[in-house]
């Protein structure tokens, strides 16, 4: 699910988070990352759950529906359509998901069951739901592209959904758009058989990743003083007080790699902060960073300084 990019963006939080709490503690700093990269998987947790709400509350509402006395025919060919979609049976009947729901006792939900309740209400007076609804039968094909659509449209870009996260994990503000991708990329791929642990990724492709990420933010702090100067010495024109912190943190985690990561190329180290600095920092700050990282690379390569091994190197 995390790439080596949300990785790194990952560390430079942690490095600004040490800067504006004036707290140099390593121990500390390492702790709130593994945290950070955990509440990822968490989050998708949580958004995958709302599936299982929403037919919670739908199968409520059908229920009390039917035991109203001379209670109104339905508008719909099947009033249980939607509780019947065959994607969203597999995530609702899933165990191994529910297991580690309760696992994690991850309940905002239930803590804020008001906020479903809203997302229902939208959902049932959509196009999208009504359209769907209106339509007699349908394939396991049409009930997955309904509950992606659906996914996209209305819980994805729900403003009070996204305002609740934000106020329960403040680093989750980076990880929605990434979870909520990753969530559509996994639910397209889904087929009648899917075993039960293909809602259950793995975070991480692998332990390398996780001993990149520590390892990165360890040696960025440990050498902040001379990744400082080699900043400066390369920007003469420049009070270090006029660089954002985010290009600094950015140009040390930079010459960290080229210098302490042999195995990683020293274009792809480029390549990646300067798309992350695009995002993150100022308009003007990939021009910049590039042309520091440029100094830094030939003087490094004349001295040789830059010692880079293996694949992907040519």
């Amino acid at each position: 699910m995390l790439t080596r990019r949300q990785l790194r963006i990952k560390v430079m939080q942690c490095i600004y988070a040490l800067i504006q709490s004036k707290d140099d503690s390593l121990e500390k700093q390492q702790k709130f990352l593994k945290v950070s990269i955990d509440n990822t998987f968490t989050l998708y947790l949580l958004l995958i759950s709302v599936f299982r709400e929403l037919h919670a509350l739908a199968k409520r509402h059908v229920e009390h529906t039917s035991k109203k006395y001379l209670a109104a025919e339905s508008p719909y060919p099947n009033s249980k359509k939607f509780l019947e979609n065959q994607l969203l049976q597999q995530i609702v009947d899933n165990e191994l998901f529910e297991k580690e729901l309760k696992k994690r006792k991850l309940n905002l939900w239930y803590l804020h069951e008001d906020y479903i309740s809203l997302l229902y209400k939208d959902i049932e007076g959509s196009d999208l739901y009504q359209e769907y609804m209106q339509t007699e039968g349908s394939s396991y094909e049409q009930d997955r592209e309904f509950l992606i659509a659906l996914y996209r449209q209305l819980i994805a870009p729900n403003d009070k959904v996204y305002e609740l996260l934000e106020d329960d994990k403040l680093t989750w503000v980076d990880d929605i758009p990434l979870v909520n991708t990753f969530i559509v990329k996994k639910l397209r791929k889904m087929t009648p058989d899917e075993p039960k642990s293909y809602l259950l990724p793995r975070l991480l492709k692998d332990s390398d990743d996780l001993d990149f990420a520590r390892d990165l933010l360890a040696k960025t702090l440990l050498h902040n003083s001379a990744f400082e100067k080699e900043i400066v010495d390369k920007t003469p024109n420049w009070d270090k007080d006029r660089i954002a912190e985010i290009d600094a943190i950015l140009l040390k985690m930079a010459i960290c790699e080229l210098l302490h990561f042999a195995s990683i190329p020293e274009r792809v180290t480029l390549n990646e902060y300067l798309e992350i600095a695009k995002e993150y920092s100022t308009p003007k700050s990939s021009i910049f960073i590039n042309g520091v990282l440029d100094k830094l690379v030939r003087e490094y390569k004349a001295a040789g300084k830059l010692k880079k091994t293996g694949r992907g190197l040519l």
